[in-house]
């Protein structure tokens, strides 16, 4: 959100105002969202553990930081084989980086240099997740912090944590232990405790791949090639792995990788030929992809250049077209009125944690306000572009209220010419749990069997 080298799957979730786009989730290395490499890593030598200690340290370092070390030229040289690994060592590690936390905390006596703790960090993932043989989870560790300056003072106390752990193995599955406190507060605050825990346990789930179809009339077809479930909504899930690029029907753009939540807020924009749609804040694109499939006039706007040039390769992949435009949203003076927009806002995208758990310790208490204001000044320069009878879909894939339900409630304060149109449970895919009872969707990642992103979704009816 492990990349493929196709434009769909390749495009990397960037940073708007240091917030996550909420849309293309992109499967792990290896395949579908797995973080078991093949088990032969006592092969696997420093190169590939290096890279794993450098991804995790970029991810806890800023948002955005693990898609910026996957992209280096320093990664990109490593053998395939030692690319898969050191992503799934990463990613291992970050699903339950605050159990390895606290079971390194009970080993330690005070809290050594950030560069030893993450070599601690990786190899307790190593010896517990990824079923590294013992000795060779050891010894690899020590040899990476001998291998640098900073580390090798710490080698000795590597090596005895660490052995000390494999004499008393750790519990790494917790749940309340698996967000960060502060956020494992908020969501107890929010929605109860028991249902904190509830999300919070799907934190060390390995995610499937979802896709959306082109065209709903191969779904059937496309299932049995791909080995995938068709959901609610005409997604499908795959447990399938490898190159996405050698799977069926990828050459002839017959789907896109999008998480199944993420699909449904285009979906119940109804978009359909004859229509003038918006999609604000668009890159990468899936959204976009999905209102195009619909004959609609798409237009797609984003403030970044780049990733706009990323949603064109997909659209031209797909043999689908939209407008773009680069602009910023609350800026940009809108030719016409819209019969449709949807507002994909930029957030905290907390709710993205099972294909990006690095969002949960990127993520700090002041981003939720600061992009809360965001999200009003967007609700609010969008409303004039509504035509009368004209629907608009606001949807953030975060878990926080200040970034949903507080979100609607303070726009259909300030534009009573707007009112709630509800969403019905199953329509667009939704899953009938998350329907509120003022017909809004907060989706929890446990909504739905295997999981999925958790979204809020909201849509509005233009009256005058």
């Amino acid at each position: 959100m492990a990349r493929a080298a196709a434009p769909v799957t390749a495009a990397p979730r960037a940073a708007a105002k240091g917030a996550l786009a909420c849309d293309l989730s992109l499967p792990e290395a290896g395949g579908a969202g797995t973080s078991q490499p093949v088990n032969d890593d006592n092969d696997l030598g420093l190169p590939a553990r290096g890279a794993a200690l450098d991804i995790l340290t970029a991810a806890l370092a800023r948002r955005t930081g693990l898609e910026e070390a996957i992209s280096t030229p320093a990664f990109g040289a490593l053998s395939p084989r030692d690319r898969a690994f050191a992503r799934a060592l990463a990613m291992a590690t970050l699903r339950r980086l605050g159990p390895i936390d606290r079971a390194l905390d009970a080993k330690l006596a005070k809290s050594p240099p950030d560069g030893v703790r993450q070599i601690l960090r990786i190899g307790v993932a190593q010896a517990f997740l990824l079923e590294t043989p013992p000795f060779a989870a050891v010894a690899t560790s020590v040899d990476l912090a001998a291998s640098r300056r900073d580390t090798a003072p710490f080698k000795g106390l590597v090596n005895a944590v660490l052995r000390g752990l494999l004499r008393e193995p750790p519990n790494l599955d917790e749940p309340d232990a698996l967000p960060p406190p502060w956020l494992m507060a908020r969501w107890s605050a929010a929605f109860g405790p028991e249902t904190a825990l509830e999300i919070a346990k799907v934190i060390a789930q390995e995610p499937a791949t979802d896709l959306s179809v082109r065209d709903p009339s191969t779904a059937q077809a496309l299932a049995a090639e791909l080995e995938a479930e068709i959901l609610p909504g005409g997604s499908l899930r795959t447990a399938r792995r490898g190159d996405l690029a050698t799977w069926p029907g990828f050459e002839a753009g017959a789907w896109w990788v999008q998480d199944a939540s993420a699909a449904i807020p285009a979906r119940l924009l109804e978009a359909g030929p004859d229509q003038q749609v918006l999609d604000l804040c668009a890159a990468p694109g899936g959204k976009t992809l999905q209102l195009a499939a619909t004959g609609a006039s798409v237009t797609a706007l984003d403030r970044s250049a780049g990733r706009l040039k990323r949603l064109a390769a997909n659209l031209e992949r797909m043999g689908l077209k939209a407008a773009t435009v680069t602009a910023n949203a609350v800026n940009w003076t809108a030719p016409d009125l819209f019969d449709a927009i949807l507002l994909d806002a930029p957030c905290s995208a907390t709710g993205t944690f099972r294909r990006h758990p690095d969002v949960l310790w990127a993520a700090r208490p002041a981003d939720i306000a600061s992009l809360s204001e965001t999200q009003a000044r967007l609700l609010d320069a969008t409303a004039p572009r509504v035509a009368p009878q004209g629907r608009l879909v606001y949807c953030v894939c975060s878990l926080e209220p200040e970034e949903g339900e507080s979100q609607v409630a303070g726009f259909l304060a300030r534009h009573p010419g707007f009112v709630l149109e509800p969403i019905a449970p199953g329509e667009g895919g939704a899953p009938a749990a998350s329907v509120r009872p003022d017909g809004t969707l907060r989706i929890l990642p446990f909504h739905s069997p295997g999981g999925t992103d958790g979204f809020y979704v909201a849509r509005f009816l233009r009256q005058s």
